[in-house]
C-alpha cells in the first residue's frame, strides 16, 4: 500500500483502478478531494440549489464507489466520472417533478466560445436574456447537450463518451438541439 505522499503522485486512473481492485479507501479519498468540487459545480448547474447539489454530489460519489470497477480506462477517469455525473443528474431531473419545478435559469453569460464554426455564429450573437429563456423552453436533454458543447467545451468525442452514443448520433442530437433552440429564440424575439 502506498504512503500518503505517494497517493498524491498517482494519476486519476491509477487511483480509480486501486479503488476498483482493492477498495482502497485512501485512493477513494484522494479521488474525492480531486473531483468533489467539479462534481458539485456540475450538479449545481443542473439543479441551481446548493443543498440539492450537495446531496447529489454525495450520492454520485457513493455510486462511484459501488460502480468504479466498471471503469476500464478506455477514456480518462475525469471523462468517465463526468459521464456518471451527467447521467445521474439527468435521471434525477427526469424522475423528480419537484426538482424540475425548482430549476432556475441557466447562467448563459458564462457560455464561452469554443469550437466556433459557421453554424454556431448565430448563437454568439443572441442576446443573453432571450437565450436564457429559449434554453428553458427546450428539453432538458437538448439544453444539456448544448451546455456541454458550448459552456463546458466538450468535443464531439467527449459527447460520445458522456452520452454513450456514436458520433453521427451526437451530431444529429446537437443539430436538433440547435434548431429547436433557434426556433424558441425566434419566438421570444417576436414577443419583444
Amino acid at each position: 500500500m502506498k504512503k500518503n505522499e505517494d497517493v498524491l503522485l498517482l494519476t486519476d486512473e491509477e487511483l480509480a483502478f486501486g479503488v476498483g481492485v482493492d477498495r482502497n479507501v485512501k485512493f477513494f479519498e484522494e479521488l474525492y478531494n480531486r473531483f468533489s468540487k467539479k462534481v458539485f459545480n456540475k450538479c449545481l448547474s443542473f439543479v441551481k440549489h446548493s443543498e440539492i447539489a450537495e446531496d447529489l454530489t454525495h450520492d454520485i460519489f457513493l455510486q462511484l464507489f459501488v460502480t468504479i470497477r466498471q471503469f476500464k480506462g478506455k477514456s480518462k477517469f475525469s471523462t468517465w466520472l463526468y459521464s456518471l455525473t451527467y447521467n445521474y443528474c439527468v435521471n434525477y431531473l427526469n424522475r423528480d417533478k419537484n426538482a424540475k419545478m425548482l430549476r432556475e435559469s441557466v447562467e448563459v453569460d458564462d457560455l464561452k466560445e469554443t469550437s466556433y464554426d459557421e453554424d454556431d455564429g448565430v448563437f454568439w450573437e443572441m442576446e443573453s436574456k432571450k437565450l436564457d429563456k429559449a434554453l428553458q423552453k427546450v428539453t432538458a436533454e437538448e439544453r444539456m447537450i448544448l451546455l456541454l458543447k458550448y459552456q463546458d467545451d466538450a468535443s464531439i468525442k467527449d459527447l460520445q463518451e458522456v452520452l454513450e452514443i456514436g458520433q453521427s448520433a451526437v451530431k444529429m442530437r446537437l443539430s436538433r438541439a440547435k434548431t429547436n433552440l433557434l426556433k424558441e429564440y425566434k419566438k421570444i424575439e417576436y414577443e419583444y
